[in-house]
């Protein structure tokens, strides 16, 4: 698309000496016939600039941990979920968030994660752990579909994980799995079961 500019000036080519930003628009583009035109160019340039710094931003966090952005919702319930396992018991596991695990093909970050509990080793710390968790749980994004949730059991149950949730906002709803293909479902004001890892939740305060 070529987008000419035109002055109420007579018209005439701007001089690249006497136009100290000329060098800043792109060729082949413009047909620029004034100052105050290639100025205004060259503001649209940046503008464009910074919103593909902005996509760029979100799309390497994206990347980088295989979901969408969080909203304030995910982010209450993985606090809740977060206060409430460690509330009931902080002396059997470590509760962590946004942990990077080393599953394969690439890797995955669980939004909550339980390991047995540990003093924490501040000499040692990888940031792609390679032991697995005793748990993962997965909290559903408006725009993943229930697939997308699914998919993500297999990597983590064959790297080791004996249990992982998945929380699904809309319904208010838990799905407990104790291997890709089983779960057990919990909703509403049901206390939530995860025999395996002998662990019992109030959904009522996981969703408030």
């Amino acid at each position: 698309m070529n987008i000419t500019a035109e002055s109420r000036a007579e018209p005439r080519d701007v001089d690249d000496a006497e136009n100290p930003v000329a060098d800043q628009i792109p060729s082949g583009n413009f047909e620029v016939v004034s100052k105050h035109d290639s100025l205004f160019l060259v503001s649209l340039k940046k503008q464009r600039l910074v919103m593909e710094a902005l996509i760029q931003q979100v799309s390497e966090y994206e990347l980088g941990r295989n979901k969408p952005m969080p909203t304030l919702i995910h982010g209450a319930i993985q606090a809740n979920l977060s206060f409430e396992l460690k509330l009931n018991y902080r002396t059997r596991f470590r509760v962590a968030s946004e942990v990077l695990l080393d599953t394969q093909p690439t890797g995955g970050t669980p939004d909550v994660v339980l390991y047995p509990f540990a003093a924490l080793d501040y000499k040692h710390d990888p940031s792609r752990r390679t032991d697995a968790p005793l748990l993962t749980i997965e909290i559903q994004s408006a725009s993943q579909s229930t697939d997308d949730m699914v998919d993500k059991l297999e990597p983590y149950f064959y790297f080791g994980v004996q249990s992982c949730w998945i929380v699904i906002p809309k319904l208010q709803a838990i799905l407990v799995y104790d291997g890709p293909f089983h779960y057990h479902f919990f909703h509403g004001d049901e206390i939530l079961k995860d025999v395996k890892l002998n662990i019992e939740l109030d959904l009522k305060k996981v969703f408030e």
